[in-house]
């Protein structure tokens, strides 16, 4: 082999290396971290959507502070920028009112830029029931919910020029049971996510044991029902939330009920996914109760973890190059009920939201092992569900 032969070898490698793991971001001045909360399960005190400062130079956090009142705002987006934030308002009840009332809603916020401050934009009424997951496309012009009650699965919002929900544009109900009589007996949505590109939602249903993957017309919102395609889990595994790999090429779900996850293969051109492997989530000897939460990829592409509620944990994954998984281990999340969890852009911190417990527990990720280490902070909030954190550059 010639020493330019080579060379060129050399550089493809580092060409397919480098487009299979992205680069990492640098790290923000600081992060202000956004904390969804239930506000009527229990009797526990939270009020709404709460707010602290983390600097990820020393890795403290601020004290945290009510930034908007609302019923059970659990889990939340960013639209493009930061610029605005969505929330549902998980809530059994149905009907026209505003989730001030008391309805399952979808409710936008303005982010003030200097002080991280929500403002009201406005509220709609999502036509479903414990509405439980939302997402926004990459342009900022739609919001679509998923809802784990009675009424519609999974409906898309437009969204205003200034943030605010507009009319509904599409909307899917899911039909059928599976096998587990008390969790199973009817539909379930529980997430609801874009493909990277936009142009298909993959809506997991923990209720029919079914992932639906929808094309989506960007320009209009609509959800295309009549070519759904649908992926089928073991009887009584309940899917639950979904994640892309960094690359587009993977994908993964975390089912609830039998303590698993799976990975597939992704087809970009036609939606399809490709089940590749279903492995544990828990150790063999565990005989427990609870269940997976969230499952959560890496921004480098090389890691992959889900939590476990019940043996409240998080167990890590390595990601090999051909998508399939590898179990490194479990870490506490040194609280009760990891419903919720999430990785800093850069890859260096990972927050836990331990419901039960009323706090969020920072950890430190080796970038070499996937490996946590608890960092000793420890955010009180009351009732924690999700964590979104946003860079704060100046």
């Amino acid at each position: 082999m010639t020493v330019v032969t080579r060379a060129l070898v050399m550089l493809l490698g580092v060409i397919s290396f480098s487009t299979w793991l992205p680069a990492a971001e640098a790290l923000p001045k600081a992060y202000r971290v956004y904390v969804g909360t239930y506000t009527t399960y229990g009797a526990k005190e939270s009020k709404g959507i709460y707010l602290f400062e983390f600097d990820p130079a020393t890795g403290k956090a601020g004290e945290p502070r009510l930034v908007a009142e609302g019923a059970n705002p659990s889990f939340m987006a960013f639209g493009p920028g930061s610029k605005n934030l969505y929330v549902v308002n998980e809530v059994a009840a149905i009907g026209p009112a505003p989730q001030q009332q008391g309805t399952a809603s979808l409710t936008a916020y303005r982010v003030d830029q200097k002080t991280g401050e929500l403002k009201l934009l406005n509220s709609v009424p999502t036509q479903g029931t414990i509405t439980c997951h939302v997402s926004v496309d990459r342009e900022g012009e739609h919001a679509l919910v998923a809802s784990y009650g009675k009424g519609k699965s999974a409906v898309c919002f437009d969204l205003n020029a200034d943030g605010s929900i507009g009319k509904a544009t599409s909307s899917v109900q899911h039909s059928g049971k599976s096998a587990n009589p008390k969790r199973q007996e009817s539909p379930h949505a529980h997430s609801v996510n874009l493909s990277p590109d936009g142009r298909f939602a993959f809506v997991a249903d923990l209720g029919t044991d079914r992932l639906k993957v929808y094309p989506f017309d960007q320009k209009t919102g609509k959800l295309d029902g009549e070519h759904a395609q649908t992926v089928t889990a073991k009887p009584g595994a309940g899917p639950r939330h979904f994640a892309f790999h960094p690359n587009g090429k993977f994908a993964y779900n975390n089912n609830e009920l039998d303590w698993t996850v799976t990975a597939f293969s992704y087809d970009a051109a036609t939606g399809k996914l490709n089940p590749l492997q279903t492995i544990t989530t828990i150790p063999a000897d565990y005989t427990g109760t609870g269940g997976t939460a969230e499952v959560v990829v890496h921004p480098s592409g090389k890691f992959l973890y889900v939590s476990n509620r019940g043996p409240d944990s998080l167990a890590i994954y390595q990601i090999g190059e051909n998508g399939k998984l590898t179990a490194v281990g479990f870490t506490s999340t040194n609280g009760k009920i990891p419903r919720n969890f999430s990785i800093d852009p850069t890859g260096q911190f990972l927050m836990a939201a331990n419901q039960d417990s009323d706090t969020v527990v920072v950890f430190k990720i080796d970038q070499t092992t996937g490996g946590l280490t608890p960092t000793g902070e420890v955010i009180r909030v009351p009732m924690p569900v999700c964590v979104k954190w946003l860079r704060v550059e100046g």
